[in-house]
């Protein structure tokens, strides 16, 4: 059985809407009138399948109907068709211009309704279907795309966590390389600090300045193979316990090694290289200048003026003024010389950091 259709018929004339109405409910269509150009523009947005117009009326012409269906969006796509006792080509130029779907000449024969009624429905049906499976295709879209954000918002939620809790261990396990001094408690906080500021003053990276701020904290890690003779010893330590304290790099570093990690890969390589020298008399390798990473260098600096202004077993600390001549005295020679510099044009926030971190305790560390 063919589905009815809701026809609007506008037609100034009240003989011409009768006609046409009787026309349309015979093809077996329901249908509704409007009795000028204002009635039928607030009628239309109540949903047809098609509309018979008429060209010539008072108030709002036809065309001017047209024209307004055409240009709202909710109707642009309704089927339109004129209806004018005037033939001519002139009027069916312009209603056609004016966006017309077809053209009827009064007095409107049933065949001909019904033949091109029947197209322009078809037509409306097909459109509909393909907007209804638009709205179907977007609402689905928009559904999976909400259930996807969500999943990528979990997923983010999960690799923070999981990237915090890697840190966090990194921490404690920085944290009990220094354990056993509660004067050393702070000092890898205040490293991480001085180091990330460095790199920035280098023109590091986001990633690499990251990277070492998390990475330095490490670098006495190798003290966890040190006995507590000779990592707590009061006095000056003899050239056995020396040589035995230095060790402290290489344990490092094999405690960080063979990990995926880039994290940790930065932490070994700082740990091993840390106390090298820019004029190669340092250790374990003696590397000099360039051989010697950057990251090590950059900690070099760092951790030197953070021990030499903290007290420790076997010293008092030092003023920042004398720390300051002693780290002038090592450009070229314990120090890169530009890193030294990049430490003094960077004195007021050092002095901001050692002041930030001065008295933190040793597990206040962990929830900042």
């Amino acid at each position: 059985m063919k589905e009815s259709k809701h026809i609007l018929i506008v037609d100034d004339d009240l003989n011409t809407r009768v006609l046409l109405t009787s026309l349309v409910e015979s093809l077996g269509h329901e249908s509704e009138e409007a009795r000028d150009g204002f009635e039928a523009l607030a009628m239309v947005k109540l949903g047809f399948d098609l509309v018979l117009l008429d060209i010539s009326m008072p108030g709002i012409d036809g065309l001017e109907v047209l024209r307004q269906i055409r240009g709202d969006e909710s109707t642009e796509d309704l089927p339109v068709v004129m209806v004018s006792g005037l033939a001519d080509k002139e009027n069916r130029l312009r209603a056609f211009n004016a966006g017309a779907s077809d053209f009827l000449t009064k007095p409107v024969d049933l065949s001909e309704l019904a033949v091109r009624s029947a197209y322009l429905l078809k037509m409306k049906e097909t459109q509909d279907m393909i907007n209804r499976n638009r709205l179907e295709l977007e609402d689905m879209l928009e559904k999976r795309t909400a259930v996807l954000r969500k999943a990528l918002e979990e997923l983010a939620i999960a690799k923070r966590i999981a990237h915090n809790a890697r840190l966090e261990t990194i921490q404690r396990l920085a944290i009990a390389a220094e354990f056993k001094d509660k004067d050393t408690a702070a000092h890898i906080k205040r490293l991480g600090s001085y180091c990330a500021l460095l790199g920035r003053g280098l023109d590091m990276t986001s990633n690499e300045i990251d990277l070492l701020f998390h990475a330095t904290p490490m670098h006495d890690v190798g003290k966890l193979g040190i006995p507590d003779s000779k990592l707590l010893k009061p006095g000056k330590l003899d050239e056995d316990e020396w040589r035995v304290m230095k060790q402290h790099t290489v344990i490092g570093a094999r405690i960080l090694s063979d990990s995926e990690s880039d994290l940790l890969k930065a932490g070994e390589v700082i740990a091993m290289s840390h106390h090298e020298r820019w004029d190669g008399a340092g250790y374990p390798n003696g590397l000099s200048e360039g051989e010697i990473p950057v990251w090590g260098r950059i900690c070099a600096v760092a951790d030197v003026f953070d021990a030499l202004t903290s007290r420790r077993p076997y010293k008092e600390a030092f003023t920042n003024e004398t720390a300051y001549e002693m780290i002038r005295a090592g450009r070229g020679k314990h120090f890169d010389p530009k890193i030294v510099d990049v430490f003094f044009d960077k004195r007021t926030e050092v002095e901001e950091i050692q002041e930030s971190f001065r008295h933190e305790p040793i597990l206040k560390s962990l929830a900042s």
